[in-house]
């Protein structure tokens, strides 16, 4: 096996081919097609249009975050120590998908009709999150095996981050304009089965599909056999990955980004409902603000990691956009905002939540990708590559994290007291302001600590290029010496991307 192919040393040197980008990316739709509907419509629909009271609801997915974030590290692990000829990710990415899809269309479609039980809602749920786990833990773990370059590991997180947007606002465009049209929109029982089903194949196609795309590229051997499998075994791997100064720093910063995360996007329905009272016609722009979004993630974040890095894009991007984002709140309740529902309100609300959003995906990115970094530090001190304990380490930090954010909106829902049947327009003032003073003071705290922590984090540019150098420099001093009893197929001898040699 040639250095090239070797874990650490990296499939491709240099710029990735543009094929392979979207590849990557659209592998994110799934991801995307779930957060969103966790995020934006799961607790409205269990909530406004199944009846459960919303503090339930809320605690029923926390538990369900808590259950799959404990289960997280031990699917990277078995991703980490997987050995077939398709390497050590493509078997979960052709496994998984297909009972993903099935239990999404549960998640839209109870059995009964009616609302679950308590126990019932924590089932679906953690059986959505574990399946979506096996997908997209494995996916994401192919990136630092791909290319061990600083821009170019952030290149693929970002048409990662841009195909799980396009993923999830595709869902909400189709949810405002086909699933749910009618005058009664999100609060449309009907509508969400046809959402459940869409979005279920949806996921399937993604995660199947980019795993095919990558097959000729990364279908091979490990370089080396792992030791079987065991519970005491991979915990002492977990604990061992976890104690990394780095992704302990990361973990705290990460924590706070993950509850603001939670928060807003959990109860962004009931802001654009009640606070700002956006008309179905109006809402039909929202999905087309956050692509903007996006977009200005996805051209800013280049030039910011060149100028500051990766930690301070992340801090500045938490702490500023939070400042921006809470501004038409305080407007409102200071008296100076234009009236709730005109055209000139929802013109500058989606002005400002569009930078703000921006700003919120550039940190989020930017943290996702400094994991990267962290793969190699482990290498060096320990000899050992563990990308998938490292990237289900961090979706055990985002999945609490975002539990809590949910738990916490479902908390100030309730703490606002506004009413399961509210409607826009009609809602009490003084229910809307303990609503915004207690969204905004929570974010504001949330955005401190996770400014704080990330912009903390210790892996600068140069030193994960002087990583890289020694690294190499190990290997090549390593003898070579055969370390698999079984050739590669010759069908995955060439991979259809070129390889540029060292």
């Amino acid at each position: 096996m040639s250095e090239a192919h070797a874990p650490g040393a990296g499939l491709i040197v240099g710029k990735l081919p543009m094929r392979l980008k979207l590849i990557q990316g659209f592998g994110a739709v799934a991801f995307g097609v779930k957060d969103n509907g966790f995020s934006f419509f799961l607790l409205i629909f269990y909530n406004q249009v199944l009846g459960m009271d919303a503090a339930l609801v809320s605690l029923a997915l926390l538990i369900a975050l808590l259950v799959d974030a404990v289960v997280d590290p031990i699917l990277g692990n078995l991703s980490d120590r997987t050995y077939t000829r398709w390497g050590r990710r493509l078997p979960w990415l052709y496994a998984a998908p297909i009972p993903l899809a099935f239990a999404w269309v549960m998640m839209w479609s109870p059995p009964t009709g009616e609302a679950p039980s308590f126990a019932g809602l924590v089932a679906i749920a953690i059986a959505v999150r574990v399946l979506l786990s096996a997908c997209e833990v494995p996916s994401i773990s192919l990136v630092p095996e791909i290319t061990v370059d600083y821009d170019e590991r952030t290149t693929l997180f970002r048409y990662r981050a841009l195909g799980g947007w396009i993923g999830g606002l595709a869902m909400m465009v189709l949810a405002y304009t086909v699933f749910m049209p009618g005058p009664e929109g999100l609060l449309q029982r009907e509508g969400y089965v046809a959402f459940g089903i869409f979005g279920a194949v949806l996921m399937a196609i993604s995660v199947i599909g980019s795993a095919i795309g990558q097959h000729r590229l990364v279908a091979r051997l490990p370089a080396t056999k792992p030791d079987p499998f065991t519970i005491k075994g991979a915990f002492a791997e977990i604990r061992e990955a976890f104690s990394e100064r780095a992704f302990l720093i990361f973990a705290a910063g990460g924590l706070a980004a993950y509850i603001h995360q939670g928060l807003n996007f959990s109860i962004t329905n009931y802001i654009n409902l009640f606070v700002m009272q956006l008309t179905r016609g109006q809402l039909m722009f929202f999905p087309l603000i956050l692509l903007g979004a996006v977009v200005l993630m996805f051209v800013a974040i280049g030039p910011l990691h060149a100028r500051i890095g990766k930690a301070k894009a992340a801090g500045l991007g938490m702490m500023i956009g939070t400042l921006l984002g809470m501004v038409p709140y305080s407007l409102l309740l200071l008296g100076f905002w234009p009236a709730p529902g005109s055209t000139f309100s929802a013109v500058l609300f989606f002005g400002f939540a569009m930078i703000a959003t921006g700003l919120g995906i550039i940190s989020l990115v930017s943290a996702t990708s400094m994991i990267a970094e962290i793969v190699e530090a482990f290498e060096e001190r320990t000899g050992r590559r563990a990308e998938g304990s490292f990237y289900s380490g961090n979706w055990l930090v985002q999945k609490c994290a975002t539990g809590a954010g949910i738990f916490l909106s479902g908390q100030i829902i309730a703490f606002s007291q506004l009413a399961p049947d509210a409607a826009p327009g009609s809602v009490p003032q003084s229910v809307l302001t303990n609503l915004l003073l207690s969204y905004g003071g929570a974010m504001l705290v949330l955005a401190v600590i996770a400014a704080w922590w990330l912009a903390r984090f210790p892996i600068s540019r140069e030193e994960h290029e002087a990583r890289i150098a020694r690294l190499a420099a190990m290997r090549q001093r390593a003898p070579r010496h055969a370390v698999t009893t079984e050739p590669e197929p010759p069908a995955l001898a060439a991979p259809t991307l070129p390889l540029v040699p060292k």
